[in-house]
């Protein structure tokens, strides 16, 4: 087997590979899925604290353990 012989199925397996994922990714049982996650940005987060609050702990956190750095 020579190496134009080698590329040639390399090539044809990664694209069998390539087509595969996309039929994967398109495919009517994962769309529940990907709806799902694509919502995920607009989900409510309640349990994360904002900067201004995260800021705050952290400085009574430090002054709670009795360090001077600020």
């Amino acid at each position: 087997m020579d190496m134009g012989t080698f590329r040639g199925i390399t090539a044809l397996l990664i694209l069998i590979a390539f087509l595969g994922i996309v039929a994967w990714a398109y495919s009517r049982r994962r769309k529940k899925d990907f709806d799902e996650a694509a919502n995920l940005p607009f989900a409510d987060d309640d349990e994360m604290p904002n900067r201004d609050q995260a800021s705050r702990n952290e400085a009574d956190s430090r002054h709670d353990r009795g360090d001077k750095n600020r």
